[in-house]
C-alpha cells in the first residue's frame, strides 16, 4: 500500500507540457497585443529581412531580395534569406515563443535583427486561415526544400519536396485570407502597407514590380544647397504628416545610432497634447505614435527617425522605457535646444516667426533651463502695461518689475498702474510668473515684486484730509452697504479720470471671502471650525476716484438709501470692468442696484440737487 502511494505521489509530481489553444492565442494577439491587423505585413517583412541578414552574415555576397505578390485574397512573400531545414521547421515554426535568433550561433549577431520575440508567423493568423511556408536552407546546400502548412485551428503538416520545388535557398510564405479579411491581402492594401512599413529597409523590396524602398532617407540625402534641403524636407513632412513645417531640425545622434529630423509645427498646440512621432527600427517602421521619444516641453515638433539602439516592446509598436530611451530623449532635446540658440544667435527673423506661434513651449523649457532663459530673454513676449514686450526690454524701462499671479489681478490693476507709471507684467498665463521670478537669476540686479492691493493703493494719491472728513457721512454709508460683502471703501485720487471706481483684492482676501461664505452655509459644528480659522487677512476694497465727476456727484447725495444703491452699482461696475467671475451674491447685488436706480430715476420726487 505504501509502495502504491509512493508511486501515485511520484506520478502526480511528473512534469506536464502546456497545451496552447491557437485560436485563443490569435484572438489575444489581434485584440490585445497588436493595435491593428496591418501588423501581419510588418511581421512578414521582418522575417524576410532577418533571414537575409542571417544569410549575409555568413555569405556577404548573397542576394538580398524580397518580393510580394497579392492576388484574389492570397499573398505570396518570397525572400532570398538563410532558409530552413526540416529540423528547423519542427523546432521553430511549430514551437510558439522560440526565435531562430537564439539558435545556431546567431545570439551574438542579434542586434542586427528586427524581431526579438519569436512571435513570428502567428501574427499572420490575424488575417489568414492558412499559412504555407516553403523553404530551402542556405547553410545546408544539399538539403531538400521543406513545406510547412498550418491552419488557424492549430493543426500543421510538414513534408519534404523535390529540389526543383525551390531551386535556390530562401523562403516563400503563402497566405490564404480568413473570411472577411480578404481586403487586407488585396494588392492595393499590401502595396500601401509595404511602403509604410518598409520604405527605409536596406534591401531590395518590391510589391510585384514596384519598388517600395526609398533610400537614402530624405535626411541622409545630399542636396545642392541648404535651401534645396529645406524645401525637400518640407515636402517630405507634408507627405508624411500632412503639414508644411515652419522649419526642420536635424536629429543626428551617432552614439545612439539615431538619424532623423524634427519638423516644427506651423500652428500652436496645447502643451497637454501628447505628440506622436514616427520611429523606424533598422529601417522598419516601428510605430507612428511614439509619445515618450522627446522631452515634454518639445510638444511643438513632430519627428521621424531611424534607430538601431532603442528597444521595442513585445508588440513592436512602441518603445520600451529604459535607460537607453531616457538618454536618447535627453540627447534629442539637446538638439532642439541647440537649434533654438542657433536661431537666436544668427537668424532672429526665423526665431521671431517661431516664437509668435510656439512661445509657450520655449517658456516651458526656459523655466527649467537658466541658460535657455538667458538666451531667450530678449525674444520671449509677455503681456505688460507697456504693451507686449520681452522681459529684458521691460526690465530696462522699470527699476522694479511688478507682476501679478493671475490674469484677473492684472486686469484689475493694469489701467490704473499704467496711469500711475507703475510697470506690471501679467504673470497669470502659463509659466509666466515662474519666469518673472527667475529673472534676477539671469539678470543680476533686477528687482522683482509681486503686485498686491496694498501696493496699488499706495501709488494712488490720497485725498486732502479736510475733504475726506467732509465726506465722512457718505463714506460711512457706503462702507456699511458693502461690509456684508467683505469689502471696504477707500477714497483716492487717480488717473485716468474716466474710471470712477476700482475693485482691488488679492488671494488672501479671496480666501477669507470663500471661508466666510462657507461658514454661512455650514452647520454649527463646521461653522465653529471655520470661524476659528478667521484671520486678519486683508479685505477686498472698492477704491473710489475722487477726481471722477460721477463720484463727486454721488458723494454729495444726502440720502443714505440712495448712497447705498449707488455704491452697490459702482461695486458691480468695478467687478465687471475687472472681468472677474461673479458670485451669486454679486449677481444679485447688480440686479438689485439696477432696479433701485430705475426706481429712483422714475420717482416723481427724484432729487436734482442731491437732496430729497
Amino acid at each position: 500500500m505504501d509502495s502504491q502511494t509512493s508511486q501515485s505521489s511520484q506520478a502526480s509530481q511528473s512534469p506536464h507540457t502546456f497545451q496552447v489553444d491557437l485560436r485563443g492565442l490569435v484572438d489575444l494577439l489581434s485584440h490585445h497585443l497588436y493595435s491593428s491587423p496591418k501588423v501581419y505585413l510588418r511581421e512578414l517583412l521582418q522575417n524576410a529581412v532577418d533571414a537575409i541578414t542571417a544569410r549575409r552574415a555568413e555569405q556577404p555576397e548573397a542576394p538580398a531580395l524580397v518580393r510580394l505578390y497579392a492576388e484574389d485574397g492570397t499573398l505570396r512573400v518570397e525572400d532570398s534569406g538563410v532558409g530552413l531545414t526540416e529540423s528547423d521547421v519542427h523546432n521553430l515554426l511549430a514551437t510558439i515563443g522560440r526565435s531562430s535568433k537564439r539558435d545556431d550561433g546567431l545570439q551574438e549577431a542579434r542586434s542586427d535583427f528586427l524581431g526579438q520575440f519569436g512571435i513570428g508567423l502567428l501574427a499572420c493568423f490575424v488575417v489568414a486561415e492558412r499559412i504555407q511556408v516553403v523553404s530551402r536552407s542556405a547553410r545546408t546546400p544539399d538539403a531538400v526544400p521543406v513545406e510547412w502548412t498550418a491552419a488557424d485551428d492549430g493543426s500543421y503538416t510538414v513534408r519534404t519536396l523535390p529540389h526543383e520545388a525551390r531551386p535556390e535557398p530562401g523562403t516563400t510564405v503563402h497566405l490564404v485570407a480568413r473570411a472577411g479579411a480578404a481586403d487586407w491581402l488585396s494588392a492595393e492594401r499590401v502595396l500601401s502597407l509595404a511602403r509604410d512599413f518598409g520604405s527605409l529597409l536596406p534591401y531590395d523590396v518590391r510589391v510585384g514590380d514596384e519598388a517600395i524602398t526609398e533610400l537614402p532617407a530624405p535626411w541622409d540625402r545630399s542636396y545642392p544647397s541648404p535651401t534645396a534641403r529645406r524645401v525637400a524636407l518640407a515636402r517630405h513632412c507634408h507627405d508624411l504628416f500632412g503639414f508644411t513645417p515652419l522649419d526642420s531640425i536635424e536629429l543626428n545622434v551617432p552614439l545612439a545610432g539615431i538619424r532623423g529630423v524634427a519638423y516644427v509645427l506651423p500652428s500652436a498646440v496645447s502643451p497637454a497634447q501628447r505628440a506622436s512621432h514616427r520611429v523606424h527600427l533598422k529601417g522598419m517602421l516601428l510605430t507612428e505614435r511614439a509619445e515618450q521619444l522627446l522631452p515634454d516641453w518639445a510638444f511643438f515638433v513632430r519627428c521621424v527617425l531611424d534607430t538601431d539602439s532603442l528597444r521595442p516592446t513585445a508588440s513592436r509598436e512602441s518603445l520600451y522605457e529604459d535607460e537607453t530611451l531616457a538618454a536618447v530623449r535627453e540627447a534629442l532635446g539637446e538638439r532642439i535646444r541647440s537649434w533654438l540658440t542657433g536661431l537666436a544667435a544668427g537668424d532672429p527673423d526665423r526665431l521671431a516667426a517661431f516664437l509668435s506661434v510656439h512661445y509657450l513651449g520655449v517658456k516651458s523649457l526656459a523655466r527649467h533651463d537658466r541658460e535657455m532663459l538667458r538666451t531667450m530673454l530678449p525674444w520671449l513676449p509677455f503681456e505688460t502695461t507697456d504693451g507686449r514686450l520681452s522681459l529684458e526690454e521691460f526690465a530696462q524701462r522699470h527699476p522694479v518689475v511688478h507682476f501679478t499671479r493671475t490674469v484677473e489681478e492684472y486686469r484689475q490693476v493694469a489701467p490704473i498702474a499704467s496711469a500711475q507709471g507703475v510697470g506690471v507684467v501679467n504673470g497669470g498665463y502659463t509659466y509666466d510668473s515662474e519666469l518673472v521670478e527667475a529673472l534676477p537669476s539671469v539678470r543680476p540686479g533686477t528687482v522683482v515684486a509681486e503686485l498686491d492691493a496694498d501696493t496699488v493703493t499706495a501709488h494712488l494719491d490720497a485725498v486732502d484730509p479736510a475733504e475726506e472728513l467732509a465726506l465722512s457721512g457718505f463714506l460711512s454709508a457706503a462702507r456699511a452697504k458693502l461690509d456684508p460683502l467683505g469689502c471696504d471703501v477707500v477714497l483716492r485720487a487717480f488717473h485716468p479720470l474716466s474710471v470712477p471706481a476700482l475693485h482691488l483684492d488679492d488671494r488672501a482676501a479671496r480666501h477669507e471671502q470663500a471661508r466666510a461664505e462657507a461658514e454661512e452655509q455650514a452647520d454649527d459644528l463646521w461653522a465653529g471650525i471655520l470661524g476659528s480659522l478667521r484671520g486678519s487677512a486683508p479685505r477686498a476694497r472698492l477704491v473710489l476716484n475722487h477726481l471722477n465727476p460721477l463720484i463727486r456727484r454721488v458723494s454729495s447725495l444726502g440720502d443714505r438709501e440712495l448712497i447705498g444703491t449707488a455704491t452697490e452699482s459702482l461695486y458691480g461696475q468695478a467687478l465687471l470692468m475687472a472681468q472677474r467671475p461673479l458670485r451669486p451674491a454679486d449677481s444679485a447685488l447688480l440686479n438689485r442696484a439696477f432696479l433701485g436706480l430705475l426706481e429712483w430715476a422714475t420717482h416723481p420726487n427724484f432729487p436734482e440737487d442731491g437732496a430729497r
